[in-house]
């Protein structure tokens, strides 16, 4: 099996962070970053532009990488690389009556940095990156759902 590409978004507003539950129906209680796979022949930040208007309704700008972090499920062979960028949001604004076009995404929201603390999220080091000016890489973390 390939390995799979995909963006993720940094959103800071208000220092709070935008997740997105990937799960359609509240399947699951975990919260990630938007975005999602990089499609061929498009460039990884016109692939963030659009998985985020999907997802969120947002149009954002892309900045610079932060974040590598390399997902895998040893038990089917599933290994993803996440590249997180840095972004800023220049139009549109969360609306609860946003559908994502895929119906992946189920919920959408800004947090704090407290409020991650009691949320399920992954990377393990989306708090630290998203709240800080640094870059890092993260091997082989362990997929769960």
């Amino acid at each position: 099996m390939p390995i799979r590409l995909a963006t993720r978004a940094i959103i800071l507003q208000e220092n709070r962070l935008l997740l997105v539950n990937a799960f359609p129906d509240g399947e699951s209680d975990l919260w990630c970053a938007p975005g999602g796979g990089a499609e061929m022949g498009s460039s990884l930040p016109d692939n963030l532009i659009r998985e985020v208007h999907e997802e969120t309704g947002l149009i954002v700008a892309v900045g610079a990488p932060c974040l590598i972090n390399e997902f895998h499920n040893p038990e089917d062979e599933f290994h993803q690389v996440d590249i997180f960028f840095r972004c800023q949001v220049t139009a549109g604004q969360l609306r609860d009556d946003w559908c994502d076009p895929e119906a992946v995404v189920s919920q959408r929201r800004f947090v704090t940095r407290d409020e991650m603390a009691g949320l399920r999220f992954k990377p393990d080091s989306l708090a630290d990156i998203a709240f800080s000016d640094g870059f890092r890489y993260d091997p082989l973390e362990r997929l769960i759902w």
